[in-house]
């Protein structure tokens, strides 16, 4: 019968047969690898055509051949396999925001009439492939947030029609090759958080579209281009303490030494030293710009270099190392007396490093003289910082005494939950109230003191019956830690009464679950603005996670502000697990930016899971919320105890709450004026 079927399909559809009889096999392939388990990708099976609408997240042309593969943030763990590159026809491949492992295989290169690659905040390693650079309509590459290595290939300066590379956040080091300035349509590129060095290649500066170029966080050096002013805001080049330049905010004026001679040649990337890469061979321009020289000489002059002159750069480079030996042995005998002298002033208990800080410390930087930074040179909370006001620290600020008397010495029995880059433990103050301390590393916030400052002022002044309470903070030096103490809810989060099997666990009421929605979208409405006269906040990463529920029920949104006191990375770290589970909104993926309308998609998504009882939302239970199909998206453990009416309009707003357009998507106040319309609160 199946082969009749498939028979009838193409005579009647002839335009089918590429696709079903080429393609299907690299699509199979291409599910195996991407989802292991066959967790994620179920509607992709070797019996449906791919062009029928039958493959989540696959669209074609007119020819019936796969144009699109679209599978942002659906919690695939697996490795982008070879066979992506028997898709001859694709154009967009959409794999970020999801746990992908392995490297990116030099098959991809294959995809001549791809246009957007989006391969961010996944966990890819291993180099770039130099074949994407034989891409000739690639127009978006977006690779950051991976744990790339190795340098950047100089054949990207092939694309020609490239227009947004963005690699940040990832472990990429060399120099930045010079090819990338002759993109002639190139209008973003973001190196930023890697370990790039060398200078920024003058012809880079000169790129003639470009608008956006961010290296901040990496090793370079030298002097900047002054061309770069014209980008003004545009150009980001902070923690890079070896550059140099005039006119730039923050940045030294340059020495001789350190100035560029543009008669030199370009000096030689890593691995490209050999005869075939001198400067006057064909492949000389794939040799990027790695490093400022000083030279006083011109060309000609260079190029008959006297061997008195050599011999004079041979004792120069002697003397230079000797001088080099006897400041280090300076700097090291004097580091030894500061060692003592500041372990010997030290309070005891607030001079150690925490475990898990130590084992960060040594695995970011072996040198012990780390320490001393926690020691000796934290102090956000110092008198006069900011502007901070001295009511507001006096009154909210706790002692690491009273920390580690309450988790009784951040003992293991009281600890909650821990992640990358915080560890939340339970303690009870001296008047017996119980808190929750969220201790964050000191490496975890915005590297900018007086930013980390300004975020943290706004932490106090969030005071709402359906968010968690602050009730203080601390800072420790010496541990290089910071603690956030606020109240303790019981409950847990709104996760636990998700995905519970018959019998096996506490089920909500219905009037509980109006109950917690309409809380939640009221501590939203707090944040947004919308009541009161603070300023406006978007939370960014609400999630069931982040949803606590106390003893009466009541919910509680955690984490509100929190991400104006930590560094980006961290925030995309969080932002990750939000895309998987689906909350992150569709024009993030585009725009890069989170407005309040990309909240309300994650409360409609939070009240589609509230209804469902389910963490997994799918298009079954949005279909039935469109068409009143309860048992498609309503919890089948309510064994029909719920009001359809009700049922009926939460399921119609949390389909509206998650239209694709943000345009199309209510207000926060139009959503609690719903909920209260129908519902007694």
């Amino acid at each position: 019968m199946h082969f009749t079927f498939s028979i009838l399909l193409l005579l009647l559809f002839p335009s089918l047969c590429f696709s079903s009889l080429t393609e299907l096999p690299a699509l199979m392939a291409m599910k195996a690898s991407l989802d292991p388990q066959n967790q994620f990708l179920t509607s992709w099976t070797p019996h449906s055509e791919p062009c029928s609408g039958a493959f989540e997240g696959v669209a074609c042309n007119e020819q019936g051949l796969v144009t699109n593969i679209s599978l942002q943030g659906k919690g695939l763990w697996g490795q982008i396999p070879p066979a992506v590159g028997g898709l001859k026809s694709l154009t967009g491949l959409y794999l970020h925001f999801n746990a992908l492992s392995g490297k990116i295989p030099k098959e991809i290169a294959r995809l001549n009439q791809l246009s957007d690659l989006y391969l961010n905040v996944n966990n890819l390693s291993g180099g770039i492939p130099r074949e994407i650079g034989n891409m000739p309509n690639l127009q978006v590459l977006q690779l950051c947030y991976n744990k790339l290595t190795g340098g950047l290939p100089t054949q990207l300066g092939d694309l020609k029609r490239l227009s947004v590379l963005a690699v940040q956040s990832n472990q990429l080091t060399g120099a930045i090759p010079a090819s990338l300035g002759e993109l002639g349509t190139l209008t973003r590129l973001d190196l930023s958080f890697n370990s790039f060095f060398g200078p920024i290649p003058a012809r880079l500066a000169h790129a003639p579209m470009l608008q956006v170029l961010d290296v901040r966080s990496n090793s370079l050096s030298g002097n900047i281009p002054l061309a770069l002013k014209r980008l003004n805001g545009g150009f980001q080049y902070e923690n890079n303490p070896s550059l140099c330049g005039v006119g730039f905010s923050g940045l030294k004026v340059c020495t001789a030494t350190t100035t560029r001679n543009p008669n030199k040649p370009q000096p030689f990337e890593p691995g490209n030293f050999s005869a075939k890469n001198l400067p006057d061979s064909p492949t000389a321009k794939e040799i990027p710009e790695s490093a400022n020289l000083e030279s006083n000489c011109s060309q000609t002059h260079c190029s008959r270099a006297s061997k008195s002159q050599q011999i004079g750069i041979v004792f120069g480079v002697i003397g230079v190392i000797a001088a080099l030996a006897v400041s280090g042995l300076f700097i090291f005998s004097w580091y030894r007396r500061q060692k003592q002298k500041i372990g010997s002033t030290l309070d005891t208990s607030d001079s150690r490093l925490s475990t898990d800080q130590a084992k960060e410390v040594y695995k970011k930087n072996a040198s012990p003289l780390i320490n001393l930074e926690y020691s000796n040179g934290w102090d956000p909370l110092a008198k006069g910082s900011a502007g901070y006001s001295q009511e507001v620290l006096e009154s909210f600020m706790f002692n690491l005494e009273e920390v580690e008397r309450a988790t009784q010495s951040f003992s293991e029995g009281n600890l909650l939950r821990k992640s990358n880059f915080s560890a939340i433990y339970k303690g009870i103050l001296r008047d017996g109230s119980v808190v929750a301390i969220n201790c964050i590393s000191k490496t975890s916030c915005k590297p900018d003191e007086a930013e980390f400052l300004k975020g943290l002022k706004i932490l106090p002044s969030l005071k709402h019956e359906n968010l968690v309470r602050l009730r203080g903070f601390c800072c420790s030096k010496g541990r290089g830690e910071w603690f956030l103490i606020y109240d303790f809810v019981p409950n847990e989060s709104l996760l636990q009464y998700l995905d519970i099997k018959v019998g096996s666990g506490e089920v909500l009421e219905w009037s509980t679950r109006v109950s917690i929605i309409t809380g939640i979208a009221k501590g939203i409405g707090y944040l947004h603005g919308s009541m009161g006269n603070k300023p406006a906040i978007v939370h960014q990463t609400i999630s069931a996670e982040k949803v606590l529920i106390d003893s009466h029920y009541n919910p509680l949104l955690s984490d509100s502000g929190l991400h104006k006191l930590l560094a980006d990375d961290i925030v995309f770290s969080m932002l990750k697990a939000s895309a998987a589970m689906g909350y992150l909104a569709p024009e993030y993926t585009i725009t890069g930016r989170f407005t309040a309308k990309s909240d309300i998609y994650a409360f409609g998504m939070i009240v589609f899971q509230i209804l469902s009882g389910k963490r997994k939302i799918t298009q079954v239970n949005r279909q039935g919320a469109e068409a009143g199909r309860f048992e498609d998206f309503i919890d089948a453990n309510l064994e029909g105890n719920f009001s359809e009416s009700e049922a009926t309009k939460l399921g119609r707003l949390a389909l509206l709450c998650t239209q694709e357009s943000p345009s199309y998507r209510p207000s926060i106040e139009n959503v609690v004026k719903e909920l209260s319309g129908f519902i007694c609160t």
